[in-house]
């Protein structure tokens, strides 16, 4: 096993790399910038280095990471999701350097990255895809070109990257212009390449996801599916183990495709074959994050496997210990990205001092969390700052207990998505497992909420009003 490993990441995944790596009995190290000097993950880890300059570039210069690991006896470094986590060049440079890199080989990064060239792979493995151009479009005459023959509607999408940008979908021909080149513009921006494809974009679909655990001896399983249909904008809000509308045949097939994709990258350690689903029952390759998931505490809540754990056991050299006849899904989980956003306000970020905070507990109850009462969040990062993620015996249970946990919740002096979720949790729909990538879109009332303070101003007011009226 390692004797020391390095988080080469920040904020709530840190902490929970650090927490696996205790239970592991390895040492951790943290970095971290001058902006997140106060952070919970540096207090936790057993050693902690300032890295910079200014709030971002710490975290994405490898060399500088790299060359710390060295200096300071690190024998592996865990990237988390985001930050250096799929470049190519960052597992390249840790095998240069005789320090392991926990997850997949660079090759895989790179062929799965790619999202024109996973589509070619996958094809070619027997994995059903979108139907779409099989390489990057040009042109934006090519575009209107292929969009004939697809279909519309049409999604715009970057060739490489993720996290909803670059994405963009087109109703027409005139909207398929603009869709083209704002895709590219951010693809750009984004990537530092422009490159685009067009697939069919399926109406209502469902996001479903499998996890994936292979180690360097051949062996490969999945954990079972999420369904990360709740979005806005292609960013997930809710995610959910396992599906509601898999039924035991569907999913064993896809399980048994997200496999075969796994294979042909030769992929080791954990990953995700992200597929949609439509509603005919159809399945459909989307892409492979080469990484830790976000969602990841919902596998492991039903599977009862810390994912953590494993991916550092692989990276060691360890044969995977699970077979998947040993993998049994027990009940439902449901997790929810607490984000430092307005949802009023269009999802704003919205930073600041932490003034309370209390977080709720009892029975199936995990909170996943990077903040406590006055810390203050920086306005330069990802505005996740907390993952609530439940498990109950059944589905009821399980979003009876997230309403309850959500009502417990108190985060103050910042906004955040809590009474969001509290609507989402309310709504029947939702209860009734009646949701798709269009449901966000669908439920403007999901926004008609009091925020803390609201409804306590509103009773005064009118408190007032009456009193002015009769002279009290």
């Amino acid at each position: 096993m390692f004797k020391k490993i390095l988080i080469a990441n920040r904020g709530e995944i840190a902490t929970r790399i650090i927490r696996a790596c205790k239970e592991l009995g390895i040492p951790s190290v943290a970095i971290y910038s001058e902006e997140d000097s106060n952070a919970l993950y540096v207090k936790k880890a057993d050693e902690a280095y300032m890295v910079g300059p200014g709030p971002i570039e710490g975290y994405m210069n490898i060399h500088r990471i790299v060359d710390l690991a060295m200096k300071i006896g690190v024998d592996a470094i865990h990237p988390g999701y985001g930050f250096l986590s799929e470049k190519v060049r960052f597992p390249l440079l840790c095998e240069k350097k005789g320090i392991t890199f926990i997850g997949p080989s660079a090759q895989s990064i790179m062929e799965m990255g790619d999202k024109v060239k996973a589509r070619k792979l996958m094809m070619k493995a027997g994995v059903p895809v979108v139907p779409g151009t099989e390489d990057p479009v040009d042109t934006v005459e090519d575009a209107l070109m292929w969009a004939e023959k697809i279909g519309y509607p049409i999604m715009v999408k970057a060739a490489g990257g993720g996290g909803g940008r670059g994405l963009r979908m087109a109703e027409d021909a005139k909207a398929l212009k603009g869709a083209y080149e704002t895709a590219k513009s951010e693809t750009k921006a984004a990537f530092g390449s422009s490159d685009v494809f067009l697939e069919k974009y399926l109406v209502r679909p469902h996001h479903i996801e499998f996890q994936i655990l292979a180690d360097k001896h051949g062996n490969i399983i999945h954990l079972g599916d999420r369904d990360c249909s709740i979005q806005r904008r292609h960013q997930k809000l809710v995610e959910i183990a396992p599906s509601l509308i898999l039924d035991d045949k569907l999913k064993d097939t896809m399980g048994k495709a997200a496999i075969k994709a796994a294979k042909a990258a030769n992929y080791t350690n954990a990953g995700t074959i992200e597929f949609l689903v439509d509603d005919d029952r159809n399945f459909y390759f989307l892409e492979m994050n080469t990484r830790i998931q976000v969602e990841h505490p919902v596998t492991e809540q039903v599977t009862g496997i810390d994912l953590i754990k494993k991916q550092i056991e692989v990276a060691a050299g360890k044969v995977l210990d699970i077979k998947q006849k040993d993998v049994k899904l027990q009940g439902f989980s449901i997790e929810c990205r607490i984000c430092s956003e307005d949802p009023k306000n269009n999802f704003m970020p919205n930073s600041g001092r932490v003034t309370a905070y209390y977080s709720p507990g009892g029975i199936g109850v995990r909170i996943d969390g990077s903040i406590y009462k006055d810390y203050v969040i920086p306005d330069c990062y990802d505005s996740l700052i907390v993952k609530l993620i439940v498990h109950g015996s059944t589905w009821e249970e399980a979003v009876a207990r997230m309403k309850r946990s959500l009502d417990e919740f108190v985060i103050r002096g910042v906004k955040t998505t809590i009474p969001f979720h509290q609507r989402i949790m309310s709504d029947e729909d939702f209860k009734n497992g009646d949701f798709d990538t269009g449901y966000i879109d669908r439920k403007p009332e999901l926004m008609d909420y009091y925020e803390y303070g609201e409804r306590t101003d509103l009773v005064a007011a009118v408190s007032a009003a009456i009193a002015a009226h009769y002279g009290f």
